[in-house]
Parts: structure tokens; C-alpha cells; sequence
């Protein structure tokens, strides 16, 4: 069964603040490179401001708090910084202390997140898991908004697995996905070139317990035994800690197992405190058919689970004591009640696109539901590596610069594989934008990538923001002293080396081969440069508008210059270890206090020395059974008149006395 959920929550919640702030900080460092008034995509120009529109109709065509950068005097780079700091602020301060970390702070923290993603465009388009989170403080319907998560966790996990069999990759099918996988991601780690040398045997049992963990183990999720859903969490631990250890991907995979610890309760917290031939077992359209089968079974799983959750929460609100707080935590239950079941119904529409006849036999209702909330991005649907990019080698665009047209400089990233003698980094939780996107950049012509005709007129121009985003430290750009006058771009496939014949371990990570021209040689004025920009939109001739309020402009840009040049990944780093350790510090004991047992205020599970609510209505229904019994006593004459006084002073003194009668009654005896 399941067990309290108190502590699961305050560490989901302590995880949640800890991810937002990696997110903001990660973005805030790239923000004049990307988003700048001269980066790759300006946010001004995805906003255009009218004065016939009202401000609510602007937030309705796009929900974002930016609309509100006029009436505060701000311009748009401005208020995208503004956004990213009072983000990061926030949730520093909600990782720090406990009471922050509540309904309001989360709601605001998601609609400063939101306000991004919508100026965001390609750079913001990935797929992350973010919850709206629920209150910190315990209340009777915890274990509905708690049950959400696993709902959440269900649909990512189960679509992630699914997808990949209903993309008819043939590396998925047989089972040699991995054999591909480790050298083609976006941004592999060292530990990535290790993995890839292991025996093909090997990887394709990998590929195996992947479909496991992904497909049958998300419905353990839901299990009435305790120690199947524990089982289920060990293996969705075991697989997001591989694919830290072996890829840089952001902070997904931390958001991931954040959503993992809704299958955990109060009891396991407590206790950590302390080449052969394969053939298919089943055909594609053996696999469309049994998917169809269970998708809707699945949804009648989910719903009976939250039928429980919900029933086992009224039962809750009806046993607590006194008609007011009774009435409040019904109505409380009631209002979550309602909001649990409308986030399940429309995550609905997204998890049956995994089969689309199941698609249709939803309500209508729940379809115009979804489609009316849409815009807020509050459900969507998942499907990780659905098929597996770079099996004939690793697509890499490379950029070079030169002065001459005759002498040619490489430019490399600072994350993405490009120098061959360079190391995989690792990154995570940052998530270098620019560099993702040259990932897939790599997979198609460079016209569905327009903006990296931006990135190449913006490297002409020798924009040290944009600059920023390829090396943090400008001596290391080949062209720090100088702009290139003219740049190229070529396509490479690049593979990991192989180990020496005598064991030993090559001196170059990668090897690569020259496949064609990806972007033509271009220079400040080429009429081919100019076609592209004017095609598409990327040359605006109207200049930013000047801010009216210079006070917070320059305020921002001061800390803009204290950070510039930083690493992100080290920022983000040492701003979690730094409240890593700060919370461990207030859960200290004081000295001269017995240790509770829980850790205390400010930490990851938040304030825990008071007993649990079960246990302190227990103490007071004894206090009353004590002091009811010595009032019967006396009534019954089994105490002499001089000392039933002192029964009436003792019987005051049980648990549940305030603190003036406790005085009041040591000053009796003392007379």
C-alpha cells in the first residue's frame, strides 16, 4: 500500500527549484548572443507591439509577460534578461528556504518560464517535462496533485518506448541502436566513447532493457504493492543515471528523476537517510495491434488510480477534527479534486497520438478542452530518439573563416564535437542552445535552418555576443583580433577511434570524413548573404526602441558584465553545491537540542520536528481520556478534599494545557 508521501514531496518540490534554476541561469547566460538586439534571433522582433490591441488581447495571441515591456519603459532584450534574473532569484531563494516553495512561487517561476518559451522560438523547442508544482505546506489532497507526477512520468516514460517501435527504425527493430547511438548525440560525454567500444552483444541488451524500462515497467507506476513501485523507480534511476553518465542533456534527465520520486513514500526516504543472430519475437503490425489493445486499457488504469487517490483523500478531509477545518480541507479536496481530473483529461488528447484510432474515441469535450489551452503548454506529448539519426556516421557542420579566401580557420565550439583531439565535455544541467541546434542544423540543407544564415552574417560582423555563444573565453576565437572577411561551411561525418591493436587508447577522440559544401563562401555584402537575409526576415533595419527607464537597464547590464566570460555549466555548478550546502547546514541540529530524527528547516525535505499529524491527535485524544478519568475520580469521592486540588493542578498540566496555565500552576505549588 502506499505509505505518507510527506517527504517524497518536499524532496520533489526542493528538486524543483533546485532544475528551475539551473534552467534560468543556463538561459540567461546565452541570452545577448541568442536574443539580443544583434544575436541570431532578436526577441524584439517576434513581438510586435500595436496600441489598437488591448494588453489582454496581445497576452491571448501569445501568453507572455513581455507585452508589458512599454508600460514599464523597458525594451524587449531588457525585460528577456529582467525575466531570466527574477527567475533564478526566485528559485535560489525557494531551493534555500522551505516556506517559499508553495503554489504562488512555482506559478510565477512557470509563467516566467512560459514568457520565454514563447520569444524562445527554435532555441527554446525541446522537449522538457515541466511540472506545474504543488504546495509545499501538507494538506488532506496531497495525494492527488502527488498522483499527477505519476501520471506525468507514466506518459513520458511509456510514449518514449513506444515511439520507437512505431517509427519502424530498423536499428530498433534489431536491436543495434546502441551501437550508433552513443557516437551521434547531440553533445556526447567522455564516457560516451568508452560505452561505444563495448561488444555489440552487449549494446543490443541494452537495447532490450531500454524497451523493458520503457514499455511494461511505466504500468508498475501504478501498482497497488508498494515494493513493485520501488522496483519500477530503481530501474527508471538505473537508466537516467546511464544516460547522464554518457550523454549532455540538459537538465531533462534531473527533471525525470525529480518525476520519479512520486513512487517513493515517507518509509524508503527514511531508509536512505540511513555479433550474434537475433530474429524479432513479434512483427510491426503485431506491435500496432497490441498497442492499440492497451492504449485505452492504460487510460482506464490511470483513471481508476486516480479514483483511489481521490477517494482515499475525502476519507482524509472527513476524519480531520473541527467543523471549520473539516469544511476547509473538503473544499480544498473539491477545488484540487477538479483540477486533477481536468490536467488528466486533457493530457489525454497528447498520449493517444500514440495511436491515432484511439485518438478518436475521445469526448469531443476533452479535445476543445485541450485545444483551448493549448497556447499555455500546460500537456504535451512525448517520444524520445524515435528514430536513430547518423547511422552511416555522425553529421557535423564546421565552420571556417579567413582573411584571405586562401588560408582557412576552423572555428570550434566550445561543446559540440568539432576539433578531434578535443574531449567530450560535460555540460549538464546547462544546455548550450546554439550548439543543439547545430546538431540538427547537421541533418538537413541549411535552408530549413534559417537561422544559421544569422549565425554566418553575425560572425562577419564580429558580434561579440554572438561570439560568446561559440567560446566563453575570447582568446580561444580564432578571430578576436579581426572578423573574418570571409565564411564557409562545410559538412563532415565524423565516428569515435577504435583502441590501438595493443590495447592502448588512440590520441584523437573522433576521426571524420569530408562530405560537401554546406553553406556557400560568403562576405559582408554577397548578394547570395543578402538573398538569405531578406528571404528570410533576418535583416531588420528598424532600430531597437530606446528604454524610457534607464534606472534597471543599467542595473542589468551591470550584472551582465559581472558574469561575462563565466563557464555556465561551472556557474550552474557552484550555485547548486552552494545551496546544497546551505541546506545542509540549517538541517544541523542545534547544539544543546536532541536530534529528531528529520531533517529540519530549510533542507530538502523541509521542517520535520513536530510528530506527524496522526500521532499529535492521538496525544491530544489522550490528554482528554487523563484528564476525564480524574474528573470521574473526583466525583466519585476517591480523593480526599485537600488533595484534589493538587489532581486538578496535575490533571492541568497533561498534554494539550497552554503555556499561561502551566505558570499559573507552578506558581501554586510553590506557595
Amino acid at each position: 500500500t502506499m505509505g505518507d508521501i510527506a517527504l517524497p514531496r518536499r524532496l520533489f518540490l526542493w528538486s524543483m527549484a533546485l532544475i528551475y534554476m539551473s534552467a534560468f541561469v543556463s538561459l540567461y547566460m546565452q541570452i545577448p548572443g541568442l536574443y539580443g538586439n544583434e544575436g541570431l534571433l532578436p526577441a524584439r522582433k517576434q513581438l510586435r507591439y500595436s496600441g489598437d490591441r488591448s494588453l489582454w488581447a496581445q497576452f491571448q495571441s501569445s501568453p507572455t509577460l513581455l507585452w508589458l515591456s512599454p508600460k514599464l519603459g523597458l525594451s524587449t532584450h531588457t525585460s528577456v534578461e529582467l525575466l531570466c534574473l527574477v527567475g533564478a532569484a526566485l528559485s535560489l531563494a525557494a531551493t534555500l528556504l522551505e516556506p517559499l516553495r508553495d503554489s504562488l512561487v512555482f506559478f510565477v517561476l512557470w509563467l516566467l518560464y512560459l514568457s520565454l518559451y514563447q520569444v524562445g522560438q527554435v532555441f527554446l523547442y525541446f522537449q522538457c517535462p515541466l511540472p506545474r508544482s504543488c504546495p509545499s505546506c501538507a494538506r488532506q489532497h496531497d495525494r492527488v496533485t502527488f498522483w499527477l507526477l505519476r501520471w506525468l512520468l507514466f506518459r513520458l516514460m511509456f510514449a518514449s518506448g513506444v515511439v520507437k517501435l512505431t517509427s519502424r527504425c530498423p536499428t530498433w527493430w534489431g536491436l543495434t541502436a546502441l551501437t550508433y547511438h552513443y557516437e551521434t548525440q547531440c553533445i556526447p560525454t567522455s564516457l560516451a566513447w568508452f560505452a561505444h567500444q563495448l561488444p555489440v552483444w552487449w549494446q543490443k541488451l541494452s537495447v532490450v532493457g531500454t524497451f523493458v524500462i520503457e514499455i511494461p515497467v511505466p504500468f508498475l507506476f501504478f501498482s497497488p504493492l508498494r515494493r513493485l513501485r520501488l522496483g519500477a523507480f530503481y530501474l527508471q534511476l538505473l537508466l537516467q543515471v546511464l544516460i547522464i553518465l554518457s550523454g549532455n542533456y540538459n537538465f531533462f534527465n534531473l527533471l525525470t528523476l525529480a518525476l520519479c520520486l512520486s513512487l517513493l513514500d515517507d518509509q524508503h526516504v527514511n531508509f536512505w537517510l540511513r555479433k550474434p543472430q537475433t530474429t524479432n519475437a513479434f512483427t510491426f503490425h503485431q506491435f500496432n495491434q497490441l498497442l492499440k489493445t492497451v492504449t485505452i486499457p492504460c487510460i482506464w488504469v490511470g483513471l481508476l488510480s486516480l479514483f483511489w487517490e481521490m477517494v482515499s483523500s475525502m476519507f482524509r478531509c472527513a476524519c480531520v477534527e473541527g467543523f471549520f477545518k473539516r469544511f476547509l480541507s473538503t473544499l480544498q479536496w473539491m477545488v484540487f479534486g477538479a483540477a486533477a481530473v481536468a490536467m488528466f483529461s486533457i493530457s489525454l488528447v497528447p498520449f493517444t497520438y500514440l495511436e491515432q484510432d484511439s485518438a478518436g474515441r475521445l469526448w469531443p469535450g476533452v479535445r476543445q478542452a485541450h485545444q483551448a489551452v493549448d497556447r499555455l503548454q500546460l500537456v504535451n506529448s512525448y517520444g524520445l530518439f524515435r528514430r536513430m539519426t547518423g547511422v552511416g556516421g555522425r553529421p557535423e557542420v564546421v565552420i571556417e573563416g579567413s582573411q584571405d579566401r586562401v588560408t582557412w580557420t576552423e572555428i570550434d565550439f566550445m561543446y559540440k564535437p568539432g576539433n578531434a583531439s578535443t574531449p567530450p565535455p560535460l555540460v549538464t544541467p546547462h544546455q548550450p542552445r546554439l550548439d543543439w541546434q547545430m546538431w540538427f542544423a547537421a541533418l538537413g540543407p541549411h535552408t530549413q535552418a534559417p537561422w544559421f544564415t544569422s549565425l554566418v552574417y553575425r560572425l562577419l560582423q564580429g558580434h561579440s555576443d554572438v561570439v560568446e555563444l561559440l567560446q566563453a573565453d575570447a582568446s580561444r576565437y580564432p578571430f578576436h583580433a579581426q572578423p573574418p572577411a570571409f565564411v564557409r561551411a562545410h559538412l563532415y561525418k565524423y565516428w569515435f577511434t577504435e583502441p590501438k591493436e595493443d590495447g592502448s587508447y588512440p590520441e584523437r577522440w573522433w576521426r571524420r570524413v569530408y562530405v560537401e559544401e554546406f553553406y556557400p563562401t560568403v562576405y559582408l555584402g554577397d548578394p547570395f548573404l543578402e538573398n538569405m537575409l531578406y528571404q528570410h526576415g533576418l535583416k531588420d533595419k528598424s532600430s531597437p526602441r530606446r528604454p524610457s527607464n534607464a534606472t534597471v537597464p543599467r542595473a542589468v547590464q551591470w550584472l551582465r558584465s559581472q558574469v561575462k566570460g563565466q563557464s555556465a555549466p561551472a556557474l550552474i555548478w557552484s550555485l547548486m553545491a552552494g545551496s546544497a550546502v546551505l541546506c545542509l547546514c540549517l538541517t544541523r541540529t542545534p547544539p544543546g537540542r536532541p536530534a529528531q530524527g528529520q531533517p529540519g528547516r530549510g533542507g530538502p525535505t523541509g521542517r520535520a520536528r513536530k510528530p506527524p499529524r496522526g500521532q499529535r491527535r492521538h496525544q491530544k485524544r489522550a490528554g482528554r481520556v487523563r484528564r476525564r478519568r480524574g474528573r470521574r475520580r473526583m466525583r466519585r469521592g476517591r480523593f480526599t478534599k485537600s488533595n484534589q486540588r493538587k489532581v486538578k493542578m496535575k490533571i492541568r498540566m497533561t498534554l494539550g494545557t497552554k503555556s499561561r496555565r502551566r505558570r499559573r500552576t507552578r506558581r501554586r505549588f510553590a506557595k
